[in-house]
């Protein structure tokens, strides 16, 4: 009679089921039989052959020119009269880090990375969140804010070439009445600012838009359960709302900087590097050099030199600034196969 008792005791109650213990669970997938050989490599074919054509593709447009782009770079070369046979060394590199206006080109992608960091980013982000909030009409302001992102580089050029132009242009127009008329784009000192007024309006639409759709990811709960415990709009923000954000904004940088080194149309449509060179980027010298004086050795020794930048700024951020996020994506994967 003990004994029965003591078995009832030991038993789950009924309709309950009891979870398999570790050991039962790693026999069972012991005994399970794994698939034919056969199954497993017509499976392994069938995703080879899914997955040729976007390797032959991409093999074909992005290794092979930077291939292309490596080998010609050590050589002078016109890209006119067949292979390149005038073997120079590391000569276009020497060339391109002592020439003033390469050492520019750098000089001005950093004084664009900064403002873009400083100025577009927490200014989109102001946006977002104020457009997060309960207004009327808020669809109508987001789709406003965003057009611009819409248009082509080249249309947004040739229309802020017309409002910029020191002659007759809008802006001028405008502030002529205040007595504030400006050189803008025809001006060395103003150049700058203006091209980062039009690279602003253009591409913050793009930025809010991530932010707003990280915002609206975040639990009302969470947001609500910190004003319930007495935290201000500030607080809620600075503490919530912000480090939650953080995997967006990561990526907002990291978009903005690399847009930022590899920046050419809209400064070739607006102002073409002038004047004097004082708007140049990597990308236009290396046009410059390519289709213009038909330089194409030093022109692909440039273009070496900013993929390298790139490659590196995106090694290295993705390495120690969205190590995290990318861990946190493997893992959520893992989880749902």
């Amino acid at each position: 009679m003990r004994a029965a008792q003591d078995t009832s005791r030991l038993a789950p109650p009924p309709g309950e089921r009891r979870a398999p213990s570790p050991a039962a669970t790693a026999a069972a997938g012991a005994a399970a039989p794994r698939p034919p050989r056969g199954h497993r490599l017509r499976g392994r074919l069938t995703i080879a052959a899914f997955l040729l054509p976007a390797l032959l593709l991409f093999g074909l447009l992005v290794l092979a020119p930077i291939l292309v782009a490596i080998y010609t770079s050590v050589f002078k070369w016109n890209g006119l009269r067949g292979l390149p046979d005038d073997f120079v060394g590391t000569a276009n590199f020497e060339r391109m880090f002592a020439d003033e206006v390469f050492l520019g080109d750098l000089w001005r992608g950093a004084v664009l990375i900064v403002l873009s960091l400083v100025v577009q980013l927490p200014f989109a982000l102001g946006v977002a969140m104020l457009l997060n909030q309960r207004m009327r009409g808020r669809a109508v302001y987001r789709m406003i804010f965003f057009a611009p992102y819409i248009l082509s580089e080249v249309i947004t050029g040739v229309l802020f070439s017309m409002i910029l132009s020191p002659d007759g242009g809008l802006a001028n127009l405008v502030l002529g009445t205040v007595g504030l008329e400006s050189g803008w784009l025809s001006d060395p000192s103003t150049v700058m600012p203006s091209l980062f007024l039009v690279m602003t309006w253009k591409y913050f639409g793009f930025h809010m838009i991530l932010y707003l759709t990280g915002r609206q990811g975040i639990p009302h709960e969470v947001t609500e359960a910190a004003q319930i415990d007495g935290a201000g709009s500030w607080q809620v923000f600075r503490y919530v709302t912000l480090p939650l954000l953080g995997p967006t904004i990561r990526i907002s940088v990291f978009l903005s900087v690399i847009g930022a080194i590899q920046l050419f149309d809209l400064v070739w449509v607006l102002t073409g590097g002038g004047p004097a060179h004082s708007s140049e980027t990597m990308a236009v010298t290396m046009f410059q050099f390519g289709f213009k004086r038909y330089q194409v050795g030093y022109a692909n020794a440039i273009s070496v030199v900013m993929f390298a930048v790139s490659l590196v700024f995106a090694l290295v951020y993705q390495r120690y600034v969205m190590r995290r996020d990318t861990e946190g994506a493997i893992t959520a994967m893992r989880s749902q196969r």
